[in-house]
């Protein structure tokens, strides 16, 4: 299979716009229904090998233990009970008013007392509007489904290769519902203050100074894939540093910048996963550098931190 297959955002954008309010119908389940965690690292899904997982989840609210998967192979949703019971649903022809109902609704027959505390999509455009009310996002198209899972597939493992660099705190690879992208984050241990008018997804999100480094699909502002990374908070003079490959640039975003690394530009490269590979390290360097991390106490040459394991063997 073709590394980093194209997914521009023409050819899918009425899908991924269904699949985002899906991802978040199933994404407010898994945060009512899972113990929570520093920086909501409970909330976001996992890759498997036919699509993405809540992970097991329940018990801590009362329910049975309890899973839902997104399979981009069959194009079904699948809800499972840990004593071996499942429903499945399609998810080609819904809009995300049947699919609430519908997850809703096979999550009541297995027993499950799902529970969305506010039942309407996150930070977009049509945050005021319920889910169960949604009947204008309803396309699915199969094969750019597909393509979508088979991309966060390749990305995933690029950034499990480059969080093995790195011995601090760190988080998962994960694909976050909330803003469809999927992440790794780097942490020096600072302590970060939020003033208090601060929203209370981004104070816990940003509670320790981080460098990320992530993937997304493009919006209606940027409007195509890329894969970027970002110092929170922001050290002075960041955008002065340099970014690797040369078709990698400094973007502003609100208030901030980020490095960006056009999708395409990564598939013309003549290596494409290592030119990924150099630009997070080099937004890490950067990042890092005018931070002032102690990179060298956070090295972890190829996953391995035991100085004796990394003398090579005759």
């Amino acid at each position: 299979m073709e590394l980093f297959p194209p997914i521009p955002l023409t050819e899918w954008q009425d899908t991924k716009e269904t699949l985002h309010r899906f991802a978040q119908v199933v994404g407010k389940i898994r945060l009512a229904a899972s113990a929570r965690r520093n920086h909501w690292w409970n909330v976001p899904f996992h890759l498997t090998g036919r699509g993405i997982t809540t992970r097991p989840m329940g018990q801590v609210d009362g329910n049975p233990v309890f899973t839902i998967d997104f399979d981009f192979v069959n194009h079904q949703l699948v809800v499972a009970t840990l004593d071996g019971r499942a429903i499945s649903l399609p998810l080609e022809g819904q809009s995300v008013a049947s699919f609430h109902d519908n997850a809703l609704d096979a999550l009541a027959q297995l027993g499950v007392r799902a529970r969305i505390a506010i039942p309407r999509p996150y930070d977009l455009p049509d945050a005021g509007r319920p889910f169960a009310e949604d009947t204008e996002h309803a396309a699915y198209d199969p094969v750019m489904a597909n393509r979508y899972w088979q991309v966060l597939s390749q990305v995933a493992l690029v950034l499990e290769e480059f969080a093995a660099g790195f011995s601090g705190k760190a988080s998962p690879v994960h694909h976050f519902w909330h803003t469809f992208d999927i992440a790794h984050s780097r942490f020096s241990g600072r302590h970060i203050h939020q003033p208090p008018q601060v929203d209370p997804v981004t104070r816990e999100a940003y509670s320790r100074e981080l460098i990320s480094f992530g993937f997304w699909f493009g919006d209606d502002t940027f409007a195509e894939p890329a894969f970027y990374s970002y110092t929170a908070p922001e050290p002075p003079a960041l955008t002065g540093e340099p970014l690797k490959p040369a078709t990698a640039h400094w973007v502003s975003r609100d208030d901030t910048h980020l490095a960006v690394l056009p999708y395409d530009a990564a598939r013309a490269e003549s290596d494409p996963r290592a030119a990924v590979l150099a630009f997070y390290e080099s937004a890490y360097q950067a990042g890092s550098r005018r931070a002032g991390w102690d990179t060298a106490r956070f090295g972890s040459p190829g996953g391995i931190t035991d100085p004796h394991l990394q003398v090579p063997r005759p």
